[in-house]
């Protein structure tokens, strides 16, 4: 059962474009080029789990991909099923569902997108249960592309938008730095809503616990929001491939990985 507060929060419906301007581009960028190069080829057959409105579902099934989009909130569903009758390449499924309990076969898919789930699962052992039921559903060989978020970007990105200190901000700081839970009781829209942010060997260890093997852990988006002068750069072609080189040579450094705004590991079933 998903928290009432994450519904809620995801009801407001913002999350269908979140990654279409402005600089979360560069989110949408840096996982579609990691599905790139480590997804199977197509026609594989993929489950995207949290796949919200279906922002890598559709242009997944575009590049020829079956794809099934399961999503614990109804908004999500509805706007991912609409968008799919739309396409040209619909998707194959979209279904309501939670990573922890999968409405999918043992041994009957090639992928599982985990690009949402684990940073709304904020006890250790849902997110080692969600990639343990990812592992159920995956064929031998087959691959999970999971993504996190960091604990500590968001720190460096309160200062850099200059929010004013209040009475508790340093408390609150060292708490979110020790635990790395976030919660937002006022249930502000224009904050974020209960979450978990991973230190990136918490990552490791939960993908190693779920009887999986890591392949890669890479950061995906780097710090590259903090720049005032994104958003111009990732209009222009020669500036947008250009961020994007810097993020390839830099992606797998350890020292910088923790970081990213997010990173993504890929884990394999074993053959």
């Amino acid at each position: 059962m998903v928290d009432a507060e994450i519904l809620a929060y995801y009801e407001h419906g913002a999350e269908r474009g979140r990654l279409a301007s402005g600089p979360q581009r560069i989110e949408f960028l840096r996982v579609w080029d990691l599905l790139e190069r480590y997804l199977p080829a197509a026609p594989a057959r993929i489950l995207d789990v949290g796949g919200g409105a279906g922002a890598y579902a559709l242009p997944l099934a575009a590049a020829g991909y079956e794809v099934h989009l399961i999503d614990p909130v109804p908004l999500h569903v509805e706007q991912a099923a609409a968008a799919s009758r739309l396409a040209r390449a619909p998707l194959a499924g979209v279904s309501a569902g939670d990573a922890r309990d999968l409405p999918a076969a043992d041994d009957s898919a090639d992928a599982v997108l985990l690009l949402g789930p684990l940073y709304h699962l904020t006890s250790r052992a849902d997110r080692v249960t969600a990639l343990r039921e990812a592992r159920r559903v995956l064929r031998p060989g087959g691959i999970v592309v999971a993504k996190a978020l960091s604990r500590f970007y968001p720190v460096f990105e309160e200062l850099a938008g200059a929010r004013p200190d209040g009475p508790g901000r340093a408390d609150d700081t060292a708490r979110f730095l020790a635990d790395g839970q976030y919660r937002n009781p006022g249930g502000d829209p224009a904050s974020f809503t209960t979450s978990y942010f991973h230190r990136p060997e918490e990552l490791t260890g939960e993908i190693r616990d779920a009887g999986l093997e890591q392949r890669l852990l890479v950061a995906a988006s780097g710090s590259v929001k903090l720049l005032p002068g994104l958003s111009a750069l990732l209009d222009v072609p020669e500036g947008r491939e250009h961020v994007l080189s810097v993020l390839r040579l830099l992606e797998a450094e350890p020292s910088l990985i923790g970081m990213s705004q997010n990173f993504v590991a890929v884990a394999q079933v074993s053959l």
